[in-house]
């Protein structure tokens, strides 16, 4: 039997979905049906883009709520207690330069909770698998879609 996929991830990333997981239960759920239950009051739901619009709707929040649900029974709570302070690892924020461009900071986190506008990498992106293991002052090639890059890593907290 295939291996259970792991979702690592902070305590603040847990936190955050398990309340997105509660108000898509609680709220949005209740929100959908009263939809529903509204564009069925129109008659022919043949031709009905509402009660459609909102089947629609339905069919995401569920799914959505079935992906939580898996990602949080599999959650795996990062502890970097055992890692040295200067090295990159999952939960760390690390700055980096790539040459003379401008240094750039990220805090390393699950998958699940990688969010790049806010400097949230996956910790399965190239960047992230190509930093992780390594320390501050060392010089790291990153072979990332874009091309080969080279980084100095100045800063892991």
């Amino acid at each position: 039997m295939a291996e259970q996929k792991t979702y690592p991830m902070t305590e603040e990333g847990k936190a955050k979905l398990e309340a997105e997981l509660e108000e898509l239960r609680t709220t949005k759920r209740a929100e959908i049906i009263e939809r529903i239950k509204i564009a069925r009051s129109f008659g022919d739901l043949s031709e009905n883009s509402e009660y459609e619009a909102a089947k629609d709707e339905q069919s995401f929040v569920e799914g959505r709520i079935k992906e939580i649900d898996h990602m949080l029974n599999h959650a795996v709570i990062i502890d970097n207690a055992h890692i040295a302070a200067g090295e990159v690892a999952v939960g760390k924020t690390v700055t980096f330069q790539e040459d003379d461009d401008e240094p750039e900071t990220y805090q390393i986190v699950g998958a699940a909770e990688a969010d790049p506008f806010a400097g949230k990498i996956s910790n399965e992106s190239p960047i992230a698998m190509g930093l992780i293991g390594h320390t501050v002052g060392e010089e790291v090639d990153i072979d990332t879609p874009g091309g080969a890059m080279t980084v100095k890593i100045l800063e892991v907290k």
